[in-house]
């Protein structure tokens, strides 16, 4: 019997897929994004409500592992040539102070969270058909009930290598994987308190947020926070591209998807704080794990910034993703151990990537601001 994903994949990443391709092929865009249209692939979502979140209290406010990043004016957007068509144009963004937390979300964090609280993540909860079912087209057949069971997203490498236009070919969708259970049921996160906690939809993101009184960053405080002061910075260190010298991120080395050469030493998640932080002090800016901003997706956010200083911008008032125009879309940050540069320059300071709130990964996890 055909998993969840299988037949989602059949129905909607496929035509999404071949869509994408048309889309690329009609803006003649360059190799380097359609390298990037790749590495955001969309993928199954539930679109389940967490429904408690505003029940849950917060704790007691601390700034504790967290620094403050000064007040100041950037360029945000792509200043090299690697950049999706959304991260263009440049444009004038101003951001006041605030602080944010030195590391990802730890699962250590997270556990003490839902000790606390009682809290169910998205991964946990059966997936709500009629939710589902809004982002399919029309006349998709309801899967077995069977078939419709707490799973999340797990990254199955194959055994060689695969067209880079499909990501089914690495996705499975697996009964059983959450933050507790990272590769499905018989995984653990046991001895991994420091890793950052992983299956983290955007809903769970926000949920912990208002438990620690904190929030998740703007798109433009997380851009404006990774750069670490530097004028133009590619990368959080600066300019070196990450082959160069010393490894400075978690990220996927050799062939992507099939061969990791692991010379920054991690298959998967890393513990925070393995790689130098920024001049900001804050680690993994790059690589680890994507991370969830608050704002909304729109295609042509950044053209509407055109010419303008944005003074400290909330993005856009709902979301609009041409692609896939019936789901709403969260921005996420920073690249994950999967990204390479033949495949996905996430790690970027400026690369920008966009998933339905309900969606949570492997490779997807989160950091707070106040």
């Amino acid at each position: 019997m055909r998993s969840l994903l299988t037949y989602i994949i059949i129905s909607t990443v496929a035509f999404l897929a071949l869509t994408k391709c048309r889309h690329a092929t009609a803006r003649q865009t360059s190799d380097a994004s359609h390298r990037l249209i790749a590495c955001q692939a969309e993928l199954p979502s539930r679109h389940i409500p967490i429904g408690n979140s505003s029940e849950i209290k917060q704790g007691n406010v601390s700034y504790d592992g967290m620094v403050k990043i000064p007040s100041g004016e950037f360029m945000m957007g792509a200043s090299d040539e690697d950049g999706r068509q959304e991260e263009y144009p440049r444009h004038a963004v101003k951001v006041d102070a605030f602080w944010m937390d030195v590391t990802e979300v730890t699962n250590a964090q997270f556990a003490k969270f839902v000790a606390e609280t009682g809290y169910v993540t998205t991964a946990e909860r059966k997936p709500d058909w009629n939710e589902l079912k809004k982002q399919l087209p029309p006349g998709t057949a309801k899967p077995d009930e069977s078939q419709l069971v707490a799973a999340s997203l797990v990254f199955t490498p194959p055994t060689y290598p695969v067209p880079l236009d499909d990501a089914s070919q690495w996705w499975t969708w697996t009964a059983g994987a959450d933050w507790k259970h990272p590769q499905g049921p018989r995984s653990t996160i046991d001895g991994k308190d420091d890793h950052p906690v992983v299956h983290i939809s955007w809903d769970d993101a926000i949920a912990y947020c208002k438990w620690s009184g904190k929030r998740l960053p703007t798109e433009a405080e997380w851009e404006w926070a990774a750069r670490g002061g530097i004028n133009d910075a590619e990368y959080p260190w600066g300019k070196e591209e990450i082959e160069n010298g010393k490894s400075k991120a978690n990220t996927w080395q050799g062939n992507f998807p099939d061969k990791n050469t692991k010379d920054d030493n991690y298959y998967t998640s890393a513990p925070t704080r393995s790689f130098p932080a920024n001049a900001y002090g804050l680690f993994d800016m790059a690589g680890n794990v994507w991370e969830w901003c608050n704002d909304w997706y729109s295609a042509d956010y950044y053209q509407m910034q055109k010419g303008k200083l944005s003074d400290n911008p909330r993005g856009p008032k709902d979301s609009y993703d041409p692609m896939e125009p019936t789901i709403s879309k969260k921005i996420v940050r920073g690249g994950s151990f999967l990204c390479n540069a033949s495949y996905c320059k996430g790690y970027r300071v400026s690369a920008r990537m966009k998933t339905s709130p309900d969606t949570g990964l492997e490779h997807t996890g989160f950091r707070c601001v106040r």
